[in-house]
């Protein structure tokens, strides 16, 4: 039942590198949720251009080898 007495400890066995200083109202220095979302919105924004980008190479080469 350990959904009943949580731990509070999100740190939990990791090494003390890798934590997080903490500050008066919690973590410093981890990314806000607005940053974490606009870097999602930016990773799908690249790879969607990167994958038209290759879909347009591949026509062109596609292309260029049927003699169009």
């Amino acid at each position: 039942m350990d959904g009943l007495n949580s731990n509070l400890n999100l740190n939990g066995r990791v090494s003390p590198r890798v934590m997080p200083t903490i500050g008066e109202w919690g973590p410093e220095g981890v990314p806000t949720t607005r940053k974490k979302k606009r870097a999602r919105w930016l990773t799908l924004l690249v790879a969607v251009l990167v994958l038209a980008a290759v879909i347009a190479f591949g026509s062109f080469a596609y292309l260029q080898l049927r003699g169009f």
